[in-house]
């Protein structure tokens, strides 16, 4: 065992005796400081199979082999090449993600990343772990960029390189939640695009960008696109919570606010 997780471990009833281990979810007391209550947990909602092949929106069908593709997607197919969501976007994970985020609970940031990586698909070889880019002023005053962190936690994983600055946000764009299709295209143009330093090692190679919360996609496309103008190969998304309210359960989706023209594409409340 490694001398500094060693180590670790041996604070660990001292860190809980100061420090009683909560759900950080919920509150409730739990038995390790890196977990949920069983309560949360069973609350957490898990993209259902099976899915589309393009986006892995959970569908109904009793279809037997082949590939299924969503009526979106098909309407308008995706610019990426996949979604690997760890749950849908609900209570618990709303709380989690505000924990997360504007809590500063940064500690959070390994269970996160661990069930993203429980849903990445293989890559053949290893890919490039690419975070959303905050612009620099969101930066400074966060302090952190959200989405590096947990990138950061899946190279730890083993999941892929770790490549920070791949993407530049280089406007600061208004908040989207409440925008229509058209005025998220206009406020997003030209905001994102692939620093010219990280277009080398961009090239041909696969990519997982990395997000907490995917709501309308619109910042997701804008990445994906700037990254296969660098020459990115396939690029698959990858966040903890997605916005999917018609696959949620009953009582579950989140409030949505106002009528706009792409389902879920209103602002949830610890999404950027």
């Amino acid at each position: 065992m490694p001398l500094r997780k060693a180590f670790g471990e041996a604070l660990l009833p001292i860190v809980d005796a100061v420090y009683p281990p909560r759900c950080p979810a919920c509150g409730s007391s739990i038995g390790t400081q890196s977990g949920l209550c069983p309560d949360c947990w069973a609350s957490l909602v898990v993209p259902a199979e099976p899915g589309c092949v393009r986006c892995q929106r959970p569908m109904e069908t009793d279809a037997i082999g082949g590939e299924i593709v969503c009526a979106p997607c098909l309407q308008a197919p995706p610019r990426h090449d996949g979604i690997a969501a760890a749950t849908l976007y609900g209570d618990a994970s709303r709380k989690l993600i505000l924990a997360y985020k504007h809590g500063r609970k940064l500690g959070l940031a390994p269970l996160l990343a661990r069930m993203i990586a429980a849903r990445l698909p293989e890559f053949a070889e290893p890919p490039l772990l690419v975070p959303v880019p905050l612009h620099r002023f969101r930066l400074w005053k966060r302090g952190f960029n959200q989405a590096a962190l947990l990138a950061r936690e899946l190279e730890g994983l083993g999941r892929g390189e770790l490549l920070v600055d791949g993407l530049a946000r280089r406007k600061a764009t208004p908040s989207l939640g409440g925008m229509g299709a058209k005025a998220r295209q206009r406020a997003l143009a030209g905001a994102i695009v692939a620093r010219p330093g990280a277009r080398e090692r961009l090239q041909g190679r696969d990519v997982v960008l990395v997000d907490d919360v995917l709501t309308s996609g619109a910042t997701s496309d804008a990445c994906v696109s700037a990254l296969k103008r660098a020459g990115a190969g396939r690029v698959v998304l990858a966040c903890f919570a997605r916005v999917l309210d018609e696959a949620m359960p009953a009582g579950q989706q989140h409030e949505t606010g106002r009528k706009t023209e792409t389902p879920g594409a209103a602002k949830a409340p610890g999404a950027t």
